[in-house]
């Protein structure tokens, strides 16, 4: 093997490394949003509490991370890339604890609160940096780690959730030193936390945050250990596109008629229509959802953390395509297929016998094909939507307004997923879920055309050149 073979190999390696250091944030905010699923029961009851405050509980975390993704981009933009990411490890740290030791519901919530900022951080910061310190063939693969971890942080947080469900014997039930299960649910989250915040100490900062900040020198050794080769060319391209003379600014975003440039509304249209097919339904709700057709509470349990395997393994199909068929491929199919399975969906629901409490029921093969839709739905999504849309809004912008145009984009995304998650229950109670599903088949509908008519393929492209 020649020595340029070699130190590609350990460039490529030390790459994925640093990648998967700040994709550790995707893996919390995956974890701490699942989290909840298995505790909400019983914490409701150990507070006593409405289902209004309860469903506040589970959303304004949502809300939190809407400020959290705004003000994260400024942020990385004025202190580095690196700094704060371990501001989000300390806040998930302080937000795991405060969550397990909750004395009543408000402070609960305040707790949660503090973990939805974090969460919000890390969904702009870890896609900006992995964008910004991959080589461009690399660039579509590493980005889904993003997507990646966040599946496998909600898949861990269903099954610890579920696990330390059944050793207890419900959430509610005294676990290790007779401590309420549903506290240790959330103390299950301060290890990743740590570690993303010593991972992140670990981690050399974004090569085109330091030449923004006239740290050349830095730059170059950064770049020379993910680049290979002579990299001063490429530096000077950073330069170009940085803007050296002033900070990013919001106003960077404004067109000449003062509105919003089109690509950053393109950037909100696809943030907003990856939460509007109705998939964080499936994620918040899925036990309650498998409990109402008829399943047991342990079957449901499991049908969960199902889906939640099935959404991991294709996500990896989308990374291993992502830079061979491109970005709007993936995209246009995943849409289709979410169209055909939600639109079945709501045509099952739509059409079943209600029990005398007005929950459907399916009856015969009605609920194995529901079964099948909902799973098929889950991997149409997860090749597509999930990751592709994370891979976009880290590469679609250029550099001066990356950061800026990521934490509006991002922002919005959770507006959306709050948006999604706090109409569910009131849709369901007085539609029914087949109007709620006929929702979310329309919303998948419209984001085929808005992929045919508004996105420009990205695959191998330079980011100095978006």
């Amino acid at each position: 093997m020649s020595s340029t073979t070699t130190r590609r190999k350990s460039n490529t390696f030390y790459v994925i490394l640093i990648a998967g250091a700040a994709a550790l944030g995707g893996f919390l905010f995956g974890f701490d949003t699942a989290v909840i699923n298995g505790a909400v029961a019983a914490l409701s009851k150990a507070f006593n509490a409405n289902s209004v405050v309860t469903g506040f509980a589970v959303s304004l975390a949502l809300l939190g991370s809407a400020v959290g993704a705004f003000y994260a981009g400024k942020i990385a933009d004025r202190y580095g890339r690196v700094k704060a990411m371990v501001v989000a490890s300390v806040l998930f740290t302080i937000s795991a604890i405060g969550s397990g030791i909750a004395f009543g519901i408000w402070d609960f919530i305040f707790w949660r609160l503090l973990g939805g900022i974090a969460v919000g951080a890390a969904s702009v910061i870890a896609p900006a940096y992995i964008a910004e310190c991959s080589p461009t063939h690399l660039r579509g693969r590493l980005g889904s780690l993003q997507q990646l971890a966040i599946v496998v942080g909600i898949f861990i947080a269903l099954l610890s959730d579920y696990f330390i469900a059944v050793s207890a014997g419900s959430a509610e039930s005294p676990f290790l030193f007779g401590i309420a299960a549903w506290r240790w649910m959330f103390w299950t989250e301060i290890p990743p936390a740590v570690l993303y915040g010593m991972a992140a100490l670990m981690i050399p900062e974004s090569p085109r945050y330091l030449v923004a900040q006239g740290r050349e020198p830095e730059a170059a050794n950064v770049l020379t250990k993910i680049l290979g080769g002579d990299v001063r060319s490429k530096i000077e391209e950073i330069r170009q596109t940085v803007m050296r003379e002033r900070e990013p600014r919001f106003s960077d975003l404004l067109g000449r008629n003062g509105g919003l440039l089109r690509i950053v509304w393109i950037g909100i249209g696809l943030s907003v229509l990856q939460q509007l097919v109705g998939i964080n339904v499936i994620f918040y709700y899925s036990s309650i959802l498998w409990r109402s057709v008829g399943f047991s509470e342990q079957n449901s349990l499991t049908i969960t953390v199902i889906t939640g395997a099935v959404n991991i393994i294709t996500t990896l199909v989308a990374i291993a395509f992502v830079d061979k068929f491109g970005r709007k491929p993936l995209l246009i199919l995943g849409s289709i297929g979410m169209t055909l399975t939600l639109g079945t969906l709501a045509s099952i629901f739509g059409t079943a016998q209600l029990d005398p409490a007005g929950n459907p029921t399916l009856s015969g093969s009605a609920g194995i094909v529901a079964l099948i839709a909902a799973n098929l739905y889950v991997f149409c999504f997860g090749f597509s939507w999930g990751p592709v849309v994370w891979v976009l809004l880290g590469e679609m912008f250029n550099n001066k307004i990356r950061a800026a145009a990521l934490s509006v984009a991002a922002a919005m995304q959770w507006v959306a997923n709050f948006v999604v998650s706090t109409t569910f229950p009131p849709i369901l109670q007085y539609l029914g879920l087949g109007a709620a599903y006929g929702l979310y088949t329309t919303a998948a509908a419209i984001s085929l055309f808005f992929v045919l008519f508004f996105i420009k393929e990205t695959k191998g492209i330079e980011l100095e050149d978006m």
